[in-house]
């Protein structure tokens, strides 16, 4: 079995692990369904209000774990977080004037089969993406919005540098109808191994 992930649309994703343990990130879109499975972990990247609405996790099972930007980035230290069924490696973000790199973190998570997935949070072009391709990653989700973040082009050069397996573009577009999803955005986003997700559908992690 693989890790099941919806895209709930804007920069919230679900996944479901081979474990059966169930990842939040960036709780915002989605509401109704998206939410309906008890949490195991949720992970924040930064404190705008399109990336914390925890309150939609109405149910989380015992022992669940919240690690919001504020916990994975201490005094310059980017953290890391190992449980049985995940890893956790917070990462750089930022470098935008809209987000502080001192206050944003991204995530790249690796799961028990050696499935890697970055989540990018909301930022532009950081430094450490430069080393990216040294990790092999199997999936990378970049925001592109090109209000508040990189822009589409931006986010391809990225994309490129990164060297994942499969790019899927998200948060393509400032908060309107809370999906976040822009189609034209999403076509022109130009790398080998592109994924269009829309909001509601599932990836399988492989």
């Amino acid at each position: 079995m693989t890790a099941t992930l919806l895209y709930q649309g804007h920069g919230s994703v679900r996944i479901v692990t081979s474990e059966g343990k169930v990842i939040y990130i960036d709780p915002f879109s989605g509401e109704g369904d998206g939410y309906d499975l008890p949490a195991d972990l949720i992970l924040m990247t930064h404190g705008h209000y399109d990336h914390t609405q925890e309150n939609l996790i109405s149910i989380k099972n015992e022992g669940c774990s919240v690690i919001k930007w504020s916990d994975a980035l201490k005094n310059g230290e980017y953290k890391e977080y190992d449980f049985c069924f995940v890893n956790v490696k917070a990462v750089e973000a930022g470098y935008n004037k809209n987000h502080d790199v001192s206050e944003c973190v991204g995530f790249i998570l690796t799961f028990s089969d050696g499935v890697k997935a970055y989540f990018s949070g909301d930022t532009s072009t950081t430094p450490s993406m430069a080393g990216f391709a040294e990790k092999k990653l199997d999936y990378a989700f970049l925001c592109c919005d090109g209000v508040y973040n990189m822009d589409v082009s931006e986010a391809s050069a990225c994309a490129k540098t990164i060297g994942a397996k499969h790019t899927i573009p998200y948060h393509m577009e400032p908060v309107k109808d809370k999906s976040g999803f822009d189609m034209n955005v999403a076509k022109r986003f130009d790398v080998p191994g592109k994924i269009i997700l829309q909001p509601g559908e599932e990836l399988g992690l492989e």
